[in-house]
């Protein structure tokens, strides 16, 4: 019975090693996933700095507070009017919000009378 036990002790031993190699590789990825995130981020920070104003940037980061998605919506299609080439110069806050009107939609207005 000792050889069964060492047999069994062995392919332990070696299991263990498996799911150590396993859960390392899990985040080494995890890690070089968040990595390039990171990367992507600050590639677009520095693209929001050389297409937007500062108050205009002021302006994203204050609608970023209660409308995230909203505001990389609005990111992404600025990056690829630069990349198209169809900006001229840096849009100023003024500009910015005319675009987010138009992004926007059309808001209902409500108007209440009083009689």
């Amino acid at each position: 019975m000792s050889d069964l036990d060492e047999l069994r002790r062995k392919r332990m031993e070696e299991l263990q090693r498996q799911a150590v190699a396993g859960e390392n590789q899990q985040v080494q990825q995890q890690m070089q996933q968040q990595q390039m995130q990171q990367e992507m981020e600050a590639q677009k920070r520095q693209l929001m700095i050389q297409i937007l104003t500062p108050e205009a940037r002021s302006r994203l980061a204050n609608i970023r507070l209660t409308k995230p998605e909203f505001v990389e919506q609005i990111e992404i299609q600025l990056i690829q009017l630069a990349q198209s080439g169809r900006m001229k110069g840096k849009i100023t806050d003024e500009q910015l919000k005319v675009l987010l009107q138009q992004i926007s939609g059309q808001r209902r207005e409500i108007n209440i009378s009083r009689k």
